[in-house]
């Protein structure tokens, strides 16, 4: 649980890959496919994020992506994994509340198919609400900006306060309270020392 403000609401955002993810998820798939990120609009930026490589990676440069030296970034459009919007609410956590191109995941009943960021169903709405001080950014003003060509910031006029809760216990479907979470140290079941979910 935490709590945060959100001060700006981000139109067109770059996507800066935690480098948590860049080694789990980014460097394998460029093993197997080396143009993975020109096919998926990354790119490889340093610490000033300016481009420092487009073309196939050496294994020197994958060595100081691997690092941390330099960065991956997905570059803002309709695929980007943070959607057009991105609403700015600076944490220790590196939580995001942003759109997103995978509409489809909200028929789903099951949500943790993120790295622990908020999706945004409606982030037109949502912007036009933060921005409400601001009358010229209405619904149709924003959903325009989304398609202008750089990436630009719009400041709230009073920074908008959120509370941040994971629960750790969720109602299925079929009415069966789960509980996530590990079993206390010394316990034993048939499924090992760790069970993900607990009834």
């Amino acid at each position: 649980m935490f709590a945060a403000n959100i001060k700006s609401v981000i139109f067109r955002p770059y996507w800066n890959v935690p480098l948590s993810i860049v080694r789990a998820e980014l460097l394998p798939h460029i093993e197997k496919d080396p143009a993975y990120l020109a096919k998926n609009s990354y790119e490889i930026v340093n610490g000033a994020e300016t481009v420092a490589d487009q073309g196939s990676l050496s294994e020197q440069i994958k060595g100081q992506v691997r690092s941390g030296k330099l960065g991956i970034r997905q570059i803002p459009g309709p695929t980007n994994a943070l959607g057009l919007l991105k609403f700015h609410f600076p944490n220790p956590y590196d939580v995001y509340m942003h759109g997103t191109p995978a509409m489809e995941l909200f028929s789903r009943s099951r949500r943790d198919f993120s790295h622990g960021c908020i999706r945004v169903e409606d982030p037109i709405a949502l912007a036009a609400w933060l921005l409400r001080d601001k009358p010229e950014w209405t619904a149709d003003h924003i959903r325009a900006a989304t398609l202008a060509e750089k990436t630009f910031r719009v400041d709230l006029e009073h920074p908008i306060p959120v509370l941040i809760v994971y629960g750790t216990a969720v109602v299925m479907e079929n009415g069966e309270v789960d509980f996530l979470g590990y079993l206390p140290p010394g316990y034993s079941s048939g499924a090992g020392p760790y069970q993900p979910f607990l009834h």
